[in-house]
């Protein structure tokens, strides 16, 4: 097998109705599977054709298989594996979206954390949005947590965002959104947050730069080795909207790790249509969606696959 990129050729013309053939979509979902965990079943291939067109036209290719052929090649890896990635990958996102878990964080996870951090110590709190998207939910949590400190001076936070998608992760960096994105931020934390745009931005507004600071943005596979790489002991996590893409096997695998970064009293939340039962049961239910890591050490729970 060759390892060297193909001379681009002319971009080929697609039928409409083309679908990839069933050996490609083969090979294509279990090499995402072993990549990034994402489970692609037989109905995601029309969706799985479309999205991977889009970087054959780029690179002139004419047919599944020798894209196939080339991103699992040497040189796909380390150049093409992660525009492929950025494609077949789902971002969806908002500003606020389920808003209760921000009610809980202000009225009952953020008091007891800051309480149990030790009198005289640091008091800064470790926030992770994993699965981050374009943004939006990290910068809301800024603005959340921002609002809270401003009451208790005597602490502070930061945020790690991170993402499979480098795409996104871009969007987020620059923190611009244009005027309906920002429409479920209240009023007055939109004055004092964001900042309008001028002349050819006009429409578009950024996150203020005090806000943009506390945020730190990089690419994460979540699946990728034992652990997340990741030096600081987390006492937030959101995870939300993520595992639903993943089989019962890989999230239990998945939330060990989470599990195993939180500090302990730490609080996981995912989304509202999501669920721990029968996945991993070292956590402990507090409110919908809403998890803690137990602050004394229980004894190791098991996947819901391994029960």
């Amino acid at each position: 097998m060759s390892t060297c990129r193909p001379e681009p050729a002319a971009a080929p013309s697609y039928n409409p109705g083309t679908v990839m053939p069933a050996r490609d979509f083969k090979r294509f979902s279990e090499y995402i599977y072993d990549q990034c965990g994402l489970n692609l079943s037989t109905v995601k291939r029309t969706m799985l054709t479309l999205r991977l067109l889009k970087r054959m036209r780029i690179l002139g290719m004419s047919s599944f298989s020798q894209y196939y052929e080339f991103v699992i090649s040497p040189e796909g890896q380390a150049e093409e594996l992660v525009h492929m990635i950025d494609v077949v990958t789902t971002n969806k996102t908002d500003f606020f979206r389920e808003p209760k878990h921000f009610d809980f964080l202000t009225n009952k996870a953020l008091p007891e954390l800051m309480q149990n951090k030790p009198a005289g110590g640091p008091r800064n709190l470790n926030i992770w949005s994993a699965g981050c998207s374009s943004g939006e939910e990290p910068y809301t949590l800024a603005m959340v947590l921002g609002e809270y400190f401003n009451k208790d001076a005597a602490g502070g936070f930061s945020i790690l965002a991170t993402d499979i998608s480098t795409r996104v992760l871009e969007i987020g960096r620059q923190g611009i959104y244009p005027g309906d994105a920002v429409e479920p931020i209240p009023f007055g934390l939109k004055t004092k947050y964001l900042m309008k745009g001028k002349d050819f931005r006009k429409g578009l507004f950024r996150i203020v730069p005090e806000l943009r600071s506390r945020v730190h943005f990089q690419r994460l596979n979540l699946l990728e080795g034992d652990g997340f790489g990741i030096s600081a002991p987390m006492d937030i996590i959101f995870c939300r909207n993520v595992i639903i893409y993943f089989d019962r096997q890989t999230q239990g695998r998945l939330f060990g790790k989470f599990y195993d970064q939180l500090i302990p009293g730490g609080y996981m939340f995912i989304g509202h249509s999501e669920t721990l039962h029968g996945v991993y049961d070292r956590f402990r239910p507090v409110s919908v969606s809403v998890y803690r890591k137990p602050e004394c050490n229980t004894q190791p729970g098991k996947a819901g696959n391994e029960n």
